[in-house]
């Protein structure tokens, strides 16, 4: 029994070793996106941070390419020692496995949360010159009009595309996809009236606070600090509709559980210091945190609203 027993508390003592002295040197943090968006300059927010803490540097390295997809498998095959992290969002943890009929990785058996950084809503915008005045309005003209309206996408597969065709199907309207590469065209074309909606989420503040697109709703459950007069869409006649943008911080799976474990205090400390908290607010992220299990839990919800919504409006991804 002894004998039997000496290997795994050789493993135990090694890993609690590990725990005490790691990191030894700096920490790759991937995020699948390019440089400048909302997912890069939150991971940089972080990065900062956790790397103040760890007292070690956290280098953010951008891995970009097919809606997030390269830079995910990437991390999910990166050595498992603590020493690679990964910066995921509802793209690569819910849309992607809905759209992609075969991705490289696996986004719950590859991955270890760590932890939920911070969430926030998107915003149902409308052309200035669409005169729907509240989410009944639209609804009610796409529903006097069916296939003549058009709502804008980042492409096809991406994250406000499935969120658009949540709000679809519940509302019951039929909408043409305009899709795009990227928000800056879809919000260019929205505000040239040539296309009635679209959802997009903090970058679209600018134009909300500039008065170039109008903002019918958030959403949220509940109303967003941010805009706090603005009702979400499910006050606003779509009942039980909810879509959340996030950030969360993975590691590979196999990271040993001391270091998950050390790394997850660490991200909690870090998100909660005041230049983090400045860094986060200039991006309208509400600051979440918690336990790993709050961000499996996110991700398990991701994935099968997202694959739900795929499979019902037929959406895939093939080349």
């Amino acid at each position: 029994m002894i004998r039997r027993l000496a290997p795994l508390l050789f493993a135990l003592l090694g890993c609690h070793a590990w725990a005490q002295t790691y990191p030894i040197k700096s920490i790759q943090l991937i995020v699948p996106f390019a440089p400048g968006g909302g997912a890069d300059v939150a991971a940089r927010v972080l990065a900062s941070a956790l790397g103040t803490e760890l007292h070690q540097s956290v280098v953010v390295e951008n891995v970009s390419g097919a809606g997030g997809t390269i830079g995910t498998a990437k991390a999910a095959h990166s050595a498992p020692d603590g020493y690679t992290l990964f910066l995921g969002t509802p793209s690569t943890h819910g849309t992607n496995v809905a759209v992609y009929p075969h991705l490289d990785y696996d986004a719950v058996k590859d991955f270890a949360p760590v932890m939920l950084i911070g969430t926030s809503p998107f915003m149902l915008l409308t052309s200035p010159t669409f005169d729907a005045k509240s989410v009944k309005d639209l609804i009610a003209q796409a529903k006097a009009h069916p296939g003549q309206l058009n709502f804008a996408s980042y492409g096809n597969g991406s994250i406000n595309h499935l969120v658009a065709e949540l709000f679809n199907s519940l509302a019951g309207i039929d909408v043409g996809h305009v899709p795009y590469r990227g928000s800056a065209p879809a919000i260019s074309d929205l505000i040239a009236g040539r296309v009635q909606y679209t959802f997009d989420g903090p970058a679209a503040i600018g134009q909300v606070k500039g008065h170039t697109v109008k903002l019918l709703a958030v959403t949220s459950k509940t109303r967003w600090s941010v805009f706090p007069d603005v009702p979400p869409v499910a006050e606003s006649g779509v009942p039980g509709f909810e879509a959340i943008t996030w950030f969360g911080l993975f590691a590979p799976a196999g990271t040993p559980k001391p270091i998950l474990a050390l790394l997850n205090a660490k991200a909690n400390a870090a998100i909660r210091t005041p230049a983090a908290g400045e860094g986060f607010a200039k991006l309208s992220i509400d600051v979440a945190g918690g336990a790993p299990e709050v961000l499996a839990k996110r991700v398990r919800t991701e994935i099968d609203t997202w694959v739900d919504i795929a499979h019902k409006r037929n959406i895939r991804i093939t080349d």
